[in-house]
């Protein structure tokens, strides 16, 4: 009884002291990912930039709307003439401009490559790494860890390029208005729609960025050791 006891005492201690190996600290997930994505730099850049043009995409449009919703607002013909020749649908008695059908199926097939792209890419980065994936689950690393350092990646390449692209994509769209319109664009600029319009476009680049990771990150975390350090790279 007391041998079972030890026993059990003894598989209980090297239990716990296994999973103190392999669950490490949420801090240090966020050091290996930045460690992987400066060590893979040009391959995550190029993945960023993509998002970056889809989301600068998004912002231009909604921002250039905000602007021509706040060029009515002031009411002058002329003002509603030139938004007319500049292109936006504007009915005699409207009193907002909303974005075209067109408008809208162009930035929804933009983030549809967009996510394509993000996908494309982190399998590439999952078959690059087969050989790291397997040395860190045969040291012990769970599926949840491998999982959470592809997110933690595409989290960190989602933010720096959906901040990046949004905040482009709004100074582009208030330079345009302000070229086309004068200062009087600059004038009535809705600051409020401005700052809504530029921080969901960023929101939504950080989601894509993620969704675009999840099956990637799905297929390495399921991948077994002996297979992945099988391969030959």
């Amino acid at each position: 009884m007391a041998a079972d006891r030890s026993a059990a005492a003894g598989t209980a201690f090297t239990g716990e002291q296994v999973a103190r190996q392999v669950v490490l600290p949420f801090k240090k997930s966020v050091e290996i990912a930045f460690k992987s994505i400066r060590a893979r730099f040009f391959r995550s850049m190029i993945t960023t930039l993509s998002l970056v043009l889809a989301v600068s995409f998004l912002s231009f449009v909604n921002v250039s709307t905000d602007m021509a919703n706040g060029l009515l607002t002031t009411g002058d013909p002329v003002v509603r003439e030139d938004l007319t020749t500049a292109g936006y649908d504007i009915g005699p008695r409207d009193a907002s401009v909303g974005s075209s059908p067109k408008q809208r199926w162009i930035v929804i097939l933009s983030l549809l490559v967009c996510v394509v792209g993000i996908v494309n890419a982190q399998l590439m980065a999952v078959t690059e790494r087969f050989r790291e994936i397997g040395t860190m689950k045969c040291l012990g690393a769970l599926d949840r860890f491998i999982l959470r350092l592809f997110v933690l990646e595409a989290g960190m390449q989602g933010v720096a390029g959906a901040s990046i692209g949004a905040a482009a994509g709004g100074l582009f769209a208030v330079l345009n208005a302000w070229i086309a319109f004068g200062s009087v664009a600059l004038r009535v600029l809705p600051a409020g729609a401005v700052t809504a319009s530029i921080l969901s476009a960023t929101g939504v680049g950080i989601a894509l960025s993620l969704l675009g990771v999840l099956y990637p990150a799905a297929v390495a975390a399921r991948m077994q050791p002996v297979e992945a350090m099988r391969v030959e790279q």
